[in-house]
């Protein structure tokens, strides 16, 4: 990142494809499965962070890169135009981020992926970025901590109570499916 302050274009290069692919994913999950707003918001956050001047050298990137981009995500749900709707590209993302290696576990993580996807997007947006950049991402809880911006315990609780709304998601979701 100090590289790329200093204009580096060659480091920009590594930085963007090291980090869109995760982050677009990031972005996905949280928006619910809106793909052309988690590009956008994608693209906005590498721009963000190129007209950034306060990064602190010795600081990790990645919590600081994702908490850029998940308060573009709030900035966005706060602008009262803003209508929340569900994506039909739920299996097109999850054929991107998935390597499955035969056709019937595809069809299987598919089915699953689209569960967990569609639960997901009914969980609160505290609980659905902590859970994101908890399973998803790999944050340790501290990195969660200072990407949202919010204390150490707020992440636990979180994460706790995220885990479990989103296990009784999921249950009611396959019990639905058996009655049908």
């Amino acid at each position: 990142m100090i590289s790329v302050l200093a204009g580096d274009t060659a480091s920009l290069t590594v930085l963007v494809e090291r980090h869109h692919g995760p982050l677009l994913g990031y972005l996905y999950r949280l928006l619910g499965g809106d793909r052309p707003l988690a590009e956008d918001i994608a693209q906005e956050t590498f721009l963000r962070v190129l007209r950034q001047d306060n990064y602190q050298q010795g600081r990790p990137f990645k919590p600081w890169f994702y908490a850029i981009a998940t308060n573009l995500v709030r900035d966005h749900f706060k602008s009262a135009a803003v209508q929340r709707g569900a994506s039909q590209d739920d299996e097109g993302m999850l054929s991107i981020c998935d390597t499955v290696p035969g056709p019937e576990e595809a069809l299987l993580a598919a089915e699953q992926g689209s569960l967990i996807a569609a639960a997901m997007r009914k969980l609160g947006e505290e609980y659905r970025a902590a859970l994101l950049l908890r399973f998803y991402h790999g944050l340790s809880l501290q990195e969660i901590a200072d990407t949202l911006n919010i204390p150490l315990g707020t992440v636990k609780s979180r994460l706790s109570v995220g885990t479990r709304r989103l296990r009784d998601l999921l249950c009611a979701m396959k019990g639905e499916e058996v009655r049908r």
